[in-house]
Protein backbone atom coordinates (compact mmCIF):
# COMPACT_ATOMS: atom_id res chain seq x y z
CA UNK A 1 0.00 0.00 0.00
CA UNK A 2 0.97 3.18 -0.46
CA UNK A 3 1.66 5.70 2.13
CA UNK A 4 2.62 9.27 1.91
CA UNK A 5 5.64 10.28 3.99
CA UNK A 6 3.12 13.52 4.60
CA UNK A 7 0.52 11.28 5.32
CA UNK A 8 2.56 9.78 8.77
CA UNK A 9 4.67 12.24 9.86
CA UNK A 10 3.16 14.64 12.62
CA UNK A 11 5.03 17.23 11.38
CA UNK A 12 3.16 18.05 8.63
CA UNK A 13 -0.31 18.81 8.25
CA UNK A 14 -2.49 20.34 5.32
CA UNK A 15 -1.67 23.60 5.47
CA UNK A 16 1.55 24.73 4.42
CA UNK A 17 4.35 25.75 7.40
CA UNK A 18 7.05 28.16 7.07
CA UNK A 19 10.50 27.14 8.81
CA UNK A 20 11.03 29.98 11.26
CA UNK A 21 14.05 31.65 11.35
CA UNK A 22 15.91 31.56 14.19
CA UNK A 23 17.38 34.78 15.67
CA UNK A 24 18.64 36.25 18.86
CA UNK A 25 18.35 39.37 20.52
CA UNK A 26 22.03 40.17 22.18
CA UNK A 27 20.76 43.22 22.84
CA UNK A 28 18.33 42.07 25.79
CA UNK A 29 20.85 40.08 27.59
CA UNK A 30 23.69 42.50 27.15
CA UNK A 31 21.09 45.28 28.94
CA UNK A 32 20.28 42.96 31.51
CA UNK A 33 24.47 42.51 32.59
CA UNK A 34 25.56 45.87 32.06
CA UNK A 35 22.22 46.91 34.85
CA UNK A 36 23.39 43.98 37.32
CA UNK A 37 26.94 44.90 36.90
CA UNK A 38 25.97 48.85 37.38
CA UNK A 39 23.70 48.25 40.84
CA UNK A 40 27.33 45.42 41.58
CA UNK A 41 29.66 48.40 41.45
CA UNK A 42 27.07 51.10 43.14
CA UNK A 43 27.11 48.40 46.17
CA UNK A 44 30.40 47.91 46.16
CA UNK A 45 31.56 51.69 46.10
CA UNK A 46 29.02 52.81 48.30
CA UNK A 47 29.86 50.24 51.29
CA UNK A 48 26.49 48.15 51.44
CA UNK A 49 28.93 45.12 50.72
CA UNK A 50 31.72 43.44 52.70
CA UNK A 51 34.62 44.14 50.50
CA UNK A 52 36.24 40.86 52.01
CA UNK A 53 33.10 39.12 51.51
CA UNK A 54 31.85 40.34 48.10
CA UNK A 55 34.08 42.06 45.61
CA UNK A 56 33.59 44.38 42.85
CA UNK A 57 33.52 43.94 39.51
CA UNK A 58 36.99 45.32 39.12
CA UNK A 59 38.45 43.35 41.49
CA UNK A 60 37.25 40.31 39.88
CA UNK A 61 38.06 41.48 36.28
CA UNK A 62 41.67 41.64 37.56
CA UNK A 63 41.38 38.04 38.96
CA UNK A 64 40.17 36.84 35.51
CA UNK A 65 43.03 38.66 33.63
CA UNK A 66 45.62 37.62 36.24
CA UNK A 67 44.04 33.93 35.70
CA UNK A 68 44.19 33.93 31.69
CA UNK A 69 47.69 35.66 32.26
CA UNK A 70 48.93 32.69 33.92
CA UNK A 71 47.23 30.21 32.00
CA UNK A 72 44.76 29.04 34.56
CA UNK A 73 41.85 30.03 33.01
CA UNK A 74 42.11 28.51 30.02
CA UNK A 75 43.68 25.19 31.45
CA UNK A 76 40.44 24.87 33.83
CA UNK A 77 38.28 26.03 31.08
CA UNK A 78 39.21 23.41 28.77
CA UNK A 79 39.62 20.62 31.60
CA UNK A 80 36.05 21.27 32.79
CA UNK A 81 34.22 21.64 29.22
CA UNK A 82 35.79 18.39 28.32
CA UNK A 83 34.35 16.28 31.28
CA UNK A 84 31.15 18.02 30.63
CA UNK A 85 31.17 16.95 27.11
CA UNK A 86 32.12 13.69 27.54
CA UNK A 87 29.51 12.84 30.58
CA UNK A 88 26.63 14.55 28.67
CA UNK A 89 27.29 12.61 25.91
CA UNK A 90 27.35 9.09 27.59
CA UNK A 91 24.15 10.45 29.75
CA UNK A 92 22.25 11.77 26.66
CA UNK A 93 22.58 8.97 24.35
CA UNK A 94 21.93 6.16 27.30
CA UNK A 95 19.07 8.05 28.39
CA UNK A 96 17.49 7.96 24.90
CA UNK A 97 18.10 4.84 24.49
CA UNK A 98 16.32 3.82 28.16
CA UNK A 99 13.19 6.24 27.57
CA UNK A 100 12.61 4.36 24.12
CA UNK A 101 12.88 0.67 26.17
CA UNK A 102 10.89 1.95 29.04
CA UNK A 103 8.38 3.51 26.65
CA UNK A 104 7.63 0.93 24.19
CA UNK A 105 8.76 -2.09 26.21
CA UNK A 106 6.31 -3.28 28.61
CA UNK A 107 8.36 -5.87 30.22
CA UNK A 108 11.19 -2.89 30.57
CA UNK A 109 9.13 -0.48 31.52
CA UNK A 110 7.93 -3.14 34.57
CA UNK A 111 11.80 -4.19 35.18
CA UNK A 112 13.71 -0.58 35.39
CA UNK A 113 10.94 2.17 35.36
CA UNK A 114 10.43 1.82 39.46
CA UNK A 115 14.30 1.67 40.18
CA UNK A 116 14.93 5.10 37.71
CA UNK A 117 12.44 6.83 40.04
CA UNK A 118 13.96 5.64 42.81
CA UNK A 119 17.13 6.93 41.69
CA UNK A 120 16.06 10.16 40.68
CA UNK A 121 15.72 12.20 43.96
CA UNK A 122 19.89 11.34 44.78
CA UNK A 123 21.81 13.94 44.02
CA UNK A 124 25.13 14.01 42.29
CA UNK A 125 27.08 14.96 44.88
CA UNK A 126 25.97 12.14 47.14
CA UNK A 127 27.67 9.92 44.19
CA UNK A 128 31.23 10.86 44.48
CA UNK A 129 32.41 8.80 47.17
CA UNK A 130 30.80 5.97 45.64
CA UNK A 131 32.13 6.77 42.40
CA UNK A 132 35.49 7.68 43.68
CA UNK A 133 35.36 3.78 45.53
CA UNK A 134 34.08 2.41 42.30
CA UNK A 135 36.44 4.05 39.62
CA UNK A 136 39.10 5.59 41.76
CA UNK A 137 39.81 9.31 41.40
CA UNK A 138 40.80 9.89 37.75
CA UNK A 139 38.78 11.18 35.00
CA UNK A 140 36.11 8.04 34.93
CA UNK A 141 34.39 8.77 38.25
CA UNK A 142 34.06 12.52 37.09
CA UNK A 143 32.57 11.12 33.70
CA UNK A 144 30.12 8.99 35.78
CA UNK A 145 28.61 12.02 37.96
CA UNK A 146 27.91 13.61 35.17
CA UNK A 147 26.22 10.94 32.97
CA UNK A 148 24.62 9.68 35.77
CA UNK A 149 22.81 13.10 36.34
CA UNK A 150 22.34 13.79 32.48
CA UNK A 151 20.75 10.14 32.24
CA UNK A 152 18.43 10.50 34.35
CA UNK A 153 17.16 13.86 32.91
CA UNK A 154 17.27 12.94 29.23
CA UNK A 155 15.54 9.32 30.21
CA UNK A 156 12.50 11.06 32.01
CA UNK A 157 11.92 13.53 29.28
CA UNK A 158 12.19 10.48 26.38
CA UNK A 159 10.09 7.91 28.23
CA UNK A 160 7.25 10.76 28.92
CA UNK A 161 7.25 11.74 25.18
CA UNK A 162 7.39 8.41 23.70
CA UNK A 163 4.66 7.61 26.58
CA UNK A 164 2.52 10.32 25.46
CA UNK A 165 1.91 10.14 21.56
CA UNK A 166 -1.20 11.38 20.40
CA UNK A 167 -3.38 7.98 20.18
CA UNK A 168 -4.66 9.64 16.23
CA UNK A 169 -1.15 10.23 14.91
CA UNK A 170 -0.89 5.92 15.89
CA UNK A 171 -4.22 5.43 14.62
CA UNK A 172 -3.85 7.12 11.21
CA UNK A 173 -0.33 5.83 10.42
CA UNK A 174 -1.93 1.93 11.22
CA UNK A 175 -4.69 2.62 9.03
CA UNK A 176 -2.41 3.46 6.02
CA UNK A 177 -0.28 0.37 6.49
CA UNK A 178 2.65 1.59 7.93
CA UNK A 179 5.00 -1.10 9.28
CA UNK A 180 6.01 -1.11 13.03
CA UNK A 181 9.53 0.38 11.90
CA UNK A 182 8.30 3.46 9.93
CA UNK A 183 5.37 4.14 12.54
CA UNK A 184 8.42 4.44 14.90
CA UNK A 185 10.68 6.41 12.87
CA UNK A 186 8.27 9.25 11.31
CA UNK A 187 5.38 9.28 13.72
CA UNK A 188 6.41 8.19 17.06
CA UNK A 189 10.16 10.12 16.75
CA UNK A 190 8.92 13.40 15.49
CA UNK A 191 5.91 13.39 18.10
CA UNK A 192 8.28 12.93 21.16
CA UNK A 193 11.25 14.64 19.88
CA UNK A 194 10.30 18.26 21.62
CA UNK A 195 9.93 16.56 24.47
CA UNK A 196 13.64 14.63 23.62
CA UNK A 197 15.19 18.39 23.57
CA UNK A 198 13.81 20.09 26.20
CA UNK A 199 15.48 17.09 28.45
CA UNK A 200 18.70 17.29 26.63
CA UNK A 201 18.49 21.18 27.29
CA UNK A 202 17.71 19.99 30.60
CA UNK A 203 20.82 17.72 31.03
CA UNK A 204 22.73 20.27 29.72
CA UNK A 205 22.83 22.37 32.44
CA UNK A 206 21.99 19.65 35.24
CA UNK A 207 25.83 18.80 33.62
CA UNK A 208 27.67 21.57 34.92
CA UNK A 209 25.93 21.48 38.09
CA UNK A 210 27.17 17.95 38.51
CA UNK A 211 30.10 18.73 36.92
CA UNK A 212 31.53 21.30 40.34
CA UNK A 213 30.89 18.14 42.13
CA UNK A 214 32.76 16.21 40.43
CA UNK A 215 35.35 18.24 40.59
CA UNK A 216 35.60 19.32 44.14
CA UNK A 217 37.24 15.33 45.36
CA UNK A 218 40.65 13.70 43.45
CA UNK A 219 41.07 17.03 40.93
CA UNK A 220 44.17 18.93 39.93
CA UNK A 221 42.27 21.33 37.27
CA UNK A 222 38.94 22.96 36.69
CA UNK A 223 36.43 25.14 37.67
CA UNK A 224 34.76 23.20 40.56
CA UNK A 225 38.68 22.29 41.53
CA UNK A 226 39.50 26.15 41.21
CA UNK A 227 36.53 27.02 42.91
CA UNK A 228 37.14 25.02 45.85
CA UNK A 229 41.03 25.91 45.94
CA UNK A 230 40.10 29.62 46.25
CA UNK A 231 37.73 29.02 49.18
CA UNK A 232 40.33 27.24 51.07
CA UNK A 233 42.72 30.13 50.34
CA UNK A 234 39.72 33.02 50.54
CA UNK A 235 40.06 34.24 47.28
CA UNK A 236 36.60 35.20 46.98
CA UNK A 237 37.42 37.16 43.94
CA UNK A 238 38.68 33.73 42.18
CA UNK A 239 35.05 31.82 43.01
CA UNK A 240 33.38 35.11 41.19
CA UNK A 241 35.66 34.43 38.60
CA UNK A 242 34.22 30.20 38.47
CA UNK A 243 31.01 31.47 38.92
CA UNK A 244 30.95 33.53 35.90
CA UNK A 245 32.64 31.10 33.71
CA UNK A 246 29.77 28.31 35.00
CA UNK A 247 26.78 31.05 34.44
CA UNK A 248 28.21 32.26 30.81
CA UNK A 249 28.70 28.31 29.38
CA UNK A 250 24.95 27.37 30.74
CA UNK A 251 23.82 30.34 29.25
CA UNK A 252 25.94 29.95 25.78
CA UNK A 253 25.17 25.94 25.72
CA UNK A 254 21.07 26.70 26.66
CA UNK A 255 21.35 29.23 23.71
CA UNK A 256 22.63 26.95 21.12
CA UNK A 257 19.99 23.91 22.23
CA UNK A 258 17.04 26.70 21.60
CA UNK A 259 18.68 27.38 18.41
CA UNK A 260 18.72 23.67 17.14
CA UNK A 261 15.72 22.73 18.37
CA UNK A 262 14.06 25.54 16.65
CA UNK A 263 15.36 24.13 13.59
CA UNK A 264 15.47 20.54 14.04
CA UNK A 265 11.98 20.41 15.43
CA UNK A 266 10.70 23.32 13.61
CA UNK A 267 6.91 21.45 13.32
CA UNK A 268 6.91 22.35 17.17
CA UNK A 269 7.56 26.01 16.84
CA UNK A 270 5.51 26.36 13.75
Amino acid sequence: MFYPKSALSPCCCSKEKVMPKPSFDFAKPLLSILFVVAVWQFAHASGLTNRNLFPGPWEVAVASIKLFTDGVLMKDLKTSVSRAAVGFSIGASLGILAGILTSRVSIVRLAIYPFFNILRPIPAIALVPIAIVWFGIGEESKYFVIAYTVFLAVWLATHHGMEHVPETYIRAARSLGAPLWREFIEVVVPAAAPHIFAGLRFGAALAFLSLVAAELTGSSAGIGYRLEEARQYFQVDRMFVGLIQLGLLGAMLDAFFVYAGKRIVHWEAA
